[in-house]
């Protein structure tokens, strides 16, 4: 996209009203933020429901539902906030990254709003939404502080050096961490989404009943690695069916869940200790996960550390994160130009 600097934008300290959109994967949503903390409305349309009789995200469907539900969904968001789309300072939406056709949908609006309104357009990246989902809830939290990014297609750990400028420690090498909680799901019969039932089903188990792998990657302290984890649960799963023996699917549940916990909370506070992190937060649709906020939570307090996190609907997608770090980017200058468009694969820290 062609990205346009306003100089001395930052100076501004006037009420900013931000209509957000986003529309990455299989929730369509709308929310009016001001001023970056204070969200006045957040509308989420989601599709789970439809996708859950096909075990999983079908994108052809979802970039079809988007088109059918984004209009209402925007109508209502302006309706919740008590403002009308003249006093909206800016209009931001989600550009990547995502499924495609979604993204598409979503910039497609946004950019006609923004342009039939002549309003300024801001795109956002995604996971920088996620990470400013603590802004909403934490009057508190500025930059720097440390954050775990953990959702289905993403696992970061991260500096937060300042709005939008991050430094990143370490990276999944193979599975995110919310894709493994759904291929384990999926595997043992639980069905979609997999991270919330995984977690429900795991509070009846026992977290030590069976003891599955934690990976560590070579010379890269700070990386993950899940792929090796997700495929132990498999093994035990059909050599069990196999030999004909009972799976304790809360058991099953519980074991992974809590490898998968240990690994995120170890390397994070590793990091914490070696880069002199005194705040920590998590963020993404995993951070809603009750056995990853408990250990965090555990291991932040005998540390002596901050831990901050956001609610489950910030965890997962919504347009209030986007209007949140839409807000930064308005009052650094950053505008998009009209050329904006979905960028996939777009990685942390790109443009």
């Amino acid at each position: 996209m062609t990205e346009q600097k306003i100089e001395g934008q930052g100076e501004k300290t006037e009420e900013v009203l931000i209509l957000a959109v986003e529309s990455s994967c299989d929730e369509t949503a709308a929310a009016v933020v001001q001023n970056g903390r204070q969200v006045l409305s957040n509308v989420i349309s989601s599709q789970i429901d439809l996708h859950t009789l096909f075990g999983g995200v079908v994108p052809e469907i979802a970039s079809r539902k988007h088109i059918e539900r984004i209009n209402q969904v925007i109508s209502q968001a302006l309706q919740d906030s008590g403002k009308c789309l003249e006093e909206m300072t800016a209009i931001a939406v989600t550009y990547g990254p995502g499924l495609v056709g979604a993204l598409l949908v979503g910039v497609a609006e946004a950019k006609a709003i923004a342009f039939a309104a002549k309003k300024p357009l801001i795109g956002v990246h995604h996971i920088e939404g996620h990470v400013s989902a603590n802004f909403i809830e934490h009057p508190d939290l500025e930059p720097p502080f440390l954050c775990l990014i953990v959702s289905g297609g993403h696992t970061h750990l991260v500096i937060v050096k300042d709005y939008g400028e991050f430094e990143i420690l370490g990276r999944t090498r193979d599975d995110a961490a919310g894709e493994a909680f759904d291929k384990v799901a999926r595997a043992v019969g639980l069905g979609y989404p997999g991270g919330p039932k995984i977690d429900r089903a795991a509070r009846e188990g026992n977290p030590h009943a069976m003891e599955f792998p934690r990976a560590r990657v070579g010379e890269h302290p700070y990386d993950f690695s899940f792929s090796g984890l997700k495929s132990a649960v498999l093994n035990y799963i059909n050599h069990a069916r196999m030999t004909g023996e009972e799976i304790c699917v809360p058991d099953l549940a519980a074991s992974f869940q809590n490898a998968v916990v240990e690994v995120l909370v170890s390397r994070t506070m590793e990091a914490a200790a070696a880069f002199g992190c005194r705040r920590v937060a998590i963020a993404g649709g995993v951070a809603s996960n009750t056995a990853l906020r408990e250990g965090m939570k555990e291991a932040c307090g005998k540390a002596g550390l901050a831990f901050y996190y956001p609610s489950p609907i910030f965890c997962t997608d919504n347009a209030a994160m986007i209007g949140a770090a839409a807000y930064y980017e308005y009052r650094k200058g950053n505008r998009a130009g009209w050329d904006l468009n979905a960028v996939p694969g777009l990685r942390l820290g790109e443009r």
